[in-house]
C-alpha cells in the first residue's frame, strides 16, 4: 500500500512553523472609482469622460477588461469597456487599475447616470470565484437628488426628473413619510367648503430649498388661486394643479387634484340664561346653573375668567369669594362648523357692606408741617387717604403735609376685601 502524503510549504522562524495566511472569501472590493468631468454638456465642443476603476483582492483579479454602463432615471443607458493598464497583465496583481474613455452621444436624453460595472472576477487561485457587480459611488455635488454620478445638460438645462416635493399628507395611502410630521399629519384635513381657503405649504412638503410650491386652479367658477392661496368660491368640482416650476437642474413637477366644495360652514347660535345675584354667605359654596346646548358639538361648558370670584366645573359653579363672576360660552371650530360668537354670562356675588371710621383734626396749625392721620375699617382691611386739595396740603401714606393756609379735604378709602 503506498502512502500518500501531504506537504505543506512552512517557514521555520525562531523553531516554529508557519503556513501561509489564509483569506477568508470575500469579493473584490473598489479601491478607488473617479470620472472627469463629473457633468457634461451634449452642445459643447467635448462630451469626453475619463473613468478610472482600482479594484483589489488578496488573490488578484481574473479580468482583462470590464463593461461599465451609465443608466439614467428614465431608463436610457449607454456603454464603454474599462481595460486594465497593467502590462503584460498580472492576474496574481492584488491591486488592479482599469481605465476607459466615454464619448457621450449627442442624442442622448438629458439627466442624471449612475454607473455599474459588469462581473470583475477574483483570481482562481483562491479556489473559489466572486463577482464585483456595484460601484458605492461617492458624494461629487451637494445638488439633491444628483449627489453622485454623471450630469448631462443640454445648452445648461439638465431636465432631472426629481420628486421635489411629497404630498398630500391628507392622503394616508400615499404611504409618504415626511421630515416634518408634526406639521404633516395625515390625521389633519382640508376644509373643502365654500368660502375656505387652502394652502398647499400645509399639505405638501419641499424636499428643495427654494424651490417653491405654487398652485393653479383649473375650475375657476369653483376655486380661485393667485399662485399661492386656493379659495373656494362655490358648490362644485375643484381642480387644481399642485407645481414646483422647471429650473436649470430640475424638470417641472406637478400633482393635480379634484376635490368636492359644499357649502359653507356656519357660526352656531347660543341661547345662554341668567344666574341671579348672590351674597358671601355661607362661601364657599356651589350652585347649579343653566345648561347650554349647540347643534355644533352638543353641550357647551362655561369657561369662569374671575377664579378669585367663581370657578366653573359642568354645570355647576364654586363661589370662592365676593364680586363680580365672568363666565364665557364659544364653541369650537370643526370641519363642518365654524367657531361661535364669545357669549358672555356675568353676575354679582355681593360682598358685605362696611364702615370707615375717621375723625380728622378740624384744624391744624401750619407751623407743625405735618398730622398724622388715623382712620379703622370695620372689615380690618386697610385705609388708604387722597386729597384734591393740591397747593393746600398734600399726602404720603398716612401723613399729611401742611403747605400753606387754607381748606384740606381729606378722603378715607377702603377698596374692599
Amino acid at each position: 500500500m503506498k502512502l500518500k502524503s501531504l506537504i505543506i510549504a512552512a517557514t521555520l522562524l525562531g523553531g516554529t512553523f508557519y503556513a501561509p495566511m489564509a483569506h477568508a472569501n470575500q469579493k473584490p472590493v473598489v479601491e478607488s472609482f473617479t470620472f472627469t468631468p463629473t457633468e457634461v454638456d451634449i452642445l459643447s465642443a467635448n462630451t469626453k469622460v475619463d473613468i478610472e476603476l482600482i479594484v483589489s483582492h488578496p488573490s488578484g483579479i481574473d479580468n482583462i477588461s470590464a463593461l461599465l454602463t451609465l443608466s439614467s432615471t428614465v431608463n436610457y443607458s449607454i456603454s464603454t469597456y474599462l481595460t486594465r493598464i497593467d502590462s503584460p497583465v498580472n492576474s496574481a496583481l492584488t491591486k488592479v487599475t482599469f481605465r476607459g474613455t466615454l464619448n457621450v452621444p449627442r442624442d442622448i436624453a438629458t439627466g442624471l447616470y449612475n454607473f455599474s460595472i459588469s462581473a470583475i472576477k477574483n483570481n482562481l487561485i483562491a479556489g473559489y470565484q466572486y463577482s464585483l457587480e456595484a460601484i458605492d459611488l461617492k458624494k461629487v455635488r451637494p445638488l439633491i437628488g444628483a449627489e453622485s454620478g454623471l450630469l448631462v445638460r443640454s445648452g445648461g438645462e439638465l431636465g432631472l426628473v426629481y420628486e421635489t416635493f411629497i404630498g398630500p399628507s391628507y392622503n394616508g395611502s400615499l404611504g409618504l413619510t415626511f421630515k416634518d410630521s408634526t406639521k404633516y399629519n395625515s390625521s389633519v384635513m382640508p376644509i373643502w367648503k365654500v368660502g375656505e381657503s387652502f394652502i398647499p405649504d400645509n399639505f405638501y412638503e419641499s424636499r428643495i430649498p427654494g424651490l417653491p410650491l405654487s398652485i393653479n386652479s383649473i375650475t375657476n367658477a369653483v376655486c380661485t388661486s393667485d399662485g399661492k392661496t386656493l379659495k373656494l368660491l362655490a358648490e362644485g368640482a375643484c381642480s387644481f394643479i399642485v407645481t414646483t416650476p422647471k429650473t436649470k437642474d430640475y424638470a417641472l413637477k406637478e400633482d393635480k387634484q379634484t376635490v368636492t366644495v359644499t357649502s359653507a360652514r356656519i357660526k352656531p347660535e347660543l341661547t345662554v340664561g341668567r344666574v341671579p345675584n348672590d351674597t358671601i354667605k355661607d362661601l364657599p359654596k356651589i350652585i347649579e346653573i343653566f345648561k347650554v346646548y349647540s347643534t355644533a358639538e352638543g353641550y357647551v361648558l362655561p369657561t369662569s375668567t374671575t377664579p378669585s370670584v367663581c370657578l366653573a366645573n359642568g354645570f355647576y359653579l364654586k363661589l370662592v369669594g365676593g364680586g363680580t363672576c365672568n363666565l364665557t360660552y364659544q364653541t369650537k371650530e370643526t370641519s363642518t362648523y365654524l367657531a361661535s360668537d364669545l357669549y358672555k354670562v356675568t353676575f354679582e356675588v355681593v360682598r358685605d357692606t362696611q364702615t370707615i371710621t375717621f375723625t380728622p383734626p378740624a384744624t391744624a396749625n401750619l407751623a407743625s408741617r405735618t398730622v398724622a392721620l388715623s382712620a379703622t375699617a370695620s372689615s380690618g382691611g386697610a385705609v388708604t387717604y387722597a386729597t384734591i386739595s393740591t397747593g393746600i396740603c398734600s399726602i404720603t401714606g398716612s401723613t399729611l403735609n401742611l403747605l400753606m393756609r387754607g381748606n384740606c379735604a381729606i378722603t378715607a378709602t377702603q377698596a374692599g376685601t
